[in-house]
Formats: C-alpha cells, sequence, structure tokens
C-alpha cells in the first residue's frame, strides 16, 4: 500500500500537468494573434532576465539588449523578414560588446517565423544570417577544441527550427488549398443545382404545353363541332361531348402523372401506360374527331424503342398535329409516318394546309420544345413549309447517342 502510494501520486501529478497543458492551448487557440505574441514576449523576457540574474545598478544597459531582442517579436507575424533582420542585428550588436545572453533564443523564434510566414528565398536568406552567426558566436565564445561541437549542435538547432517552421506553412497552405476546393465544388454543386432547376422547369414548360395545348385544342374543336351539330344530328353532338369529356379525363391522368403528384388511392389513372408509339393510333382517332383527317404509317419494329424515346416520339407527333389543327383551315390532311430501325427512328409528320402565318410564333413553346426533345436524343428537327404547299415537321432520334437522356428527355 504504501509502495504503490508515490505511484499513485506520481500519476496524478502527471494527469494535472497534462490536463493543464491541454486548457493552455485551448485558450491559446482561441487567443488571437497580438495577444499570443505578447504573452510569449512576456514570458521570454522574464524568464531570461531571471536566468542571467540582471542588476538593475550594474549592468542596466543589458535591458537594452533583452528589449532590442525581444520586443520586435511582437511585429513578427505582420513582418516576418523585417522582424528577423532587426533581432539579428541586435545579436550582432550584443556580439561587438561582447556579452551573452539568453535572450538570444528570440533567433530562433524568428526565424522559425521567417520559415512558417515567408517564402523559400527568404528562409535561405534567414538560414544564411543564422548560420553566419552561429559560426561568429562559436568562435568567440566556445571554449578551446569545443568550436565544432557547438558550431554543428547550434546548427542542428537551427535548422530543425527552420525545417518545423516550413512544415507548418506547407501544412497550412495545404489547408488553405483544401479548403479553397471545398469552397468551389460547393459552389459548382449550388450551379449544377441552379441548372438542374432551370433545366427542370424548361421540362415541366415543354410538356405542360404539349398536354395542355393538344388536349384544348382537341375539346375546343370537338366542342365547336358538337355546337354545330346541336339541332340538325344531337347524336353526332352527343358523341362529341364524349370525346370532350374523354379528351379531359386524359389530360387529367397525365398532368398527374407528369407532376408526380398521383394519389395511391387512384388506381384507374395508374392503368394508363405512358403515352408511346401504341398510343399514337389513339392519337390520331382524336384529331380525326376534332375535324382534322389523319393517316399513321409506322414502320420497322417499335418493341427495341426504350419508354423515353417512344414518349419523346409521342409528344413530337402530338405538338406537329396540335399546330397543324390549330392553324390550318379545315378540308387539311396529315400523315403521319415514324420509322423505327435498330439505332434510330425517323419522324415524318406532314400537311396539306396552306397557312396564313408561322405555326408557332416565336414566343411560343411548340417547336423550340420539339428542338430540345430531338437534341436530347442527338438529332435534329426540320419544321418548314412545303414547296406545293402544306407543312412537313421532320425529326430523327439517335438512340445510341442519348438513350441515356431518360424522362429529361421526354
Amino acid at each position: 500500500m504504501t509502495a504503490t502510494a508515490p505511484a499513485t501520486m506520481s500519476a496524478r501529478q502527471s494527469w494535472r500537468t497534462l490536463t493543464g497543458w491541454a486548457r493552455l492551448l485551448r485558450v491559446r487557440a482561441h487567443l488571437p494573434p497580438v495577444a499570443v505574441d505578447a504573452t510569449l514576449v512576456a514570458s521570454l523576457f522574464i524568464l531570461t532576465a531571471f536566468a542571467v540574474r540582471i542588476d538593475l545598478y550594474d549592468r542596466p544597459w543589458l535591458l537594452v539588449f533583452q528589449a532590442a531582442l525581444l520586443l520586435p517579436l511582437l511585429w513578427r507575424r505582420r513582418a516576418p523578414l523585417a522582424v528577423f533582420a532587426v533581432v539579428a542585428a541586435a545579436a550582432f550588436a550584443q556580439w561587438l560588446v561582447d556579452v551573452q545572453l539568453p535572450a538570444d533564443i528570440a533567433l530562433l523564434v524568428a526565424l522559425y517565423t521567417v520559415a512558417a510566414h515567408a517564402g523559400r528565398p527568404q528562409v535561405l536568406l534567414a538560414g544564411a544570417v543564422s548560420e553566419a552567426g552561429i559560426l561568429m558566436a562559436s568562435v568567440r565564445w566556445s571554449t578551446e577544441g569545443r568550436f565544432l561541437g557547438a558550431a554543428v549542435s547550434l546548427t542542428a538547432i537551427a535548422t530543425a527550427v527552420a525545417v518545423i517552421g516550413t512544415n507548418v506553412r506547407t501544412r497550412r497552405a495545404y489547408l488553405a488549398s483544401v479548403e479553397d476546393r471545398a469552397v468551389r465544388l460547393e459552389r459548382e454543386r449550388d450551379q449544377r443545382a441552379q441548372l438542374a432547376v432551370a433545366e427542370e422547369r424548361a421540362r415541366i414548360a415543354r410538356d405542360m404545353h404539349d398536354i395542355v395545348s393538344h388536349n384544348l385544342s382537341v375539346m375546343i374543336a370537338l366542342a365547336d363541332a358538337a355546337v354545330f351539330a346541336q339541332y340538325r344530328t344531337p347524336d353526332k353532338s352527343t358523341t362529341a361531348m364524349r370525346q370532350v369529356a374523354n379528351s379531359g379525363r386524359q389530360a387529367l391522368t397525365e398532368m398527374r402523372r407528369f407532376l408526380g403528384i398521383l394519389r395511391a388511392d387512384e388506381p384507374d389513372a395508374l392503368r394508363h401506360p405512358m403515352p408511346g408509339i401504341a398510343q399514337l393510333q389513339s392519337l390520331l382517332d382524336q384529331v380525326r374527331a376534332a375535324g382534322l383527317p389523319a393517316r399513321l404509317r409506322v414502320a420497322g419494329d417499335p418493341s427495341h424503342v426504350p419508354t423515353a424515346a417512344q414518349l419523346t416520339v409521342y409528344r413530337l407527333v402530338q405538338e406537329a398535329l396540335t399546330n397543324t389543327l390549330k392553324h390550318t383551315p379545315p378540308g387539311t390532311r396529315a400523315k403521319v409516318r415514324v420509322h423505327c430501325l435498330p439505332e434510330t427512328i425517323a419522324i415524318d409528320v406532314t400537311d396539306d394546309g396552306r397557312t396564313a402565318q408561322y405555326p408557332d410564333p416565336p414566343h411560343g413553346h411548340g417547336i423550340p420544345s420539339m428542338r430540345e426533345r430531338t437534341a436530347a436524343y442527338g438529332g435534329m428537327l426540320r419544321a418548314g413549309p412545303l414547296p406545293g404547299g402544306g407543312w412537313r415537321v421532320s425529326a430523327l432520334l439517335d438512340l445510341s447517342a442519348a438513350g441515356t437522356a431518360g424522362t429529361g428527355a421526354a
């Protein structure tokens, strides 16, 4: 019991010492640099003064050297090389009067500061000056036969201090670069998010235009036909109004699916597939009911075409027929041809109507949205009047180039 008591007390003292140093480091981490330097200078001044037992009556001028060596360290972070030059000059003056003081440790602090805050040329210059001072001090103050040992030991200390300062500067530069990179990556992430939001808004505007514009055009045409036929052929009027209701339901279903707000208690809407090449015939039935005779021809096997590409084909045909329905006179006929190949899909929509104006004004979304859809699949869309009258919209989708566009292309 008595044997273990000293060991226990020693362990407790060691623990208290470590705890004290940890508290000191925590306090230092929260202090401003000026306060840290002032504390350092004051501590060194007191310790070195007591070490040499300065006699204020016999040799008060030693305080001048103390101040000249230590006080410049207050500005060591602002002007590292200038502070080192002042401290070195004070040390040289001390060497001239043949006085050796423990305050010479300020030279090591100044050398460390140059290595930690200045560039390589300044570090080499400060190191050369320090080495010259070491040789001069070793010549004057080393005992006979110990010049080499003194010079080597002091050079080793100065080299270690310079290396430590250089490592600190390198680590600080590395941390700054990492922080700068993190800031740049965060900025790039925000920019990508903004671009994604803008792209999503454009996609929403494009799809909303296709859904709303086509179905409203069909519904308006059917309603006009129903009003015209309500007295002469009531059966056709009733059929047209039912088609108006069906078109409205289909538009609501597509909007709910598109906006992603389809509720779990609406199983009927879930049974409707995403529009594709197989639904083109139903699309043409709608425009025929609205008064636009149209024919469809699908060549090739569309089973290998991805769902997103099929939706793009459907939207292109839908927009082209909607423009024909809106901007051509009665009696216009339309033809739709879709040719499916292993790597490409060709879409061609023509009509024989004579348009009085450009079918999609510059501020509209129709043709620009079709161009965006086609570009997403590495293709190009051509839209313009035919030589003999009418209008043609043709597009070629490259499935291998942008099949990865996914639903974003839709």
